[in-house]
């Protein structure tokens, strides 16, 4: 098997030519679902209602009510978009451990792939982004 998808971000790969790909379902789906959660709504052409948009929470002090807004937008998106996937838990946390860690942004998200019958574990946060 060559692969199933382009690896973002796109790069060239010596030994497959053009661009590195995902080789398994499990990585493509990482992937994918790395995209739902930081693509910001309005941002995909045709779909305007695709996306979590993540990154426009991350300035955003980080009370409860904006945490069950994400994670509330998340379990919606991912129904909708990856019905394949079941989330089995959605953490906040700080993203860093600086001073003012209590409003950087950190979310884990730990979700199962139905037809794979496997688990896979994502952390996001503005600092593991460079922001």
């Amino acid at each position: 098997m060559k692969g199933l998808s382009p690896k973002f971000p796109v790069a060239f790969d010596n030994t497959l030519g053009a661009y590195q790909l995902n080789k398994t379902f499990k990585e493509m789906i990482r992937q994918n679902m790395i995209n739902l959660l930081l693509t910001n709504k309005g941002e995909r052409v045709m779909d305007i209602n695709f996306g979590v948009g993540l990154r426009s929470y991350f300035f955003e002090p980080m009370v409860r009510g904006v945490q069950a807004t994400i994670a509330t937008d998340i379990r919606t998106q991912v129904s909708k978009y990856m019905p394949f996937v079941e989330i089995n838990s959605i953490d906040f946390h700080s993203g860093a451990e600086e001073a003012l860690s209590a409003n950087v942004l950190g979310v884990t998200l730990s979700y199962q792939i139905i037809p794979l019958r496997d688990t896979d574990r994502i952390t996001i946060s503005e600092t593991a982004l460079g922001i």
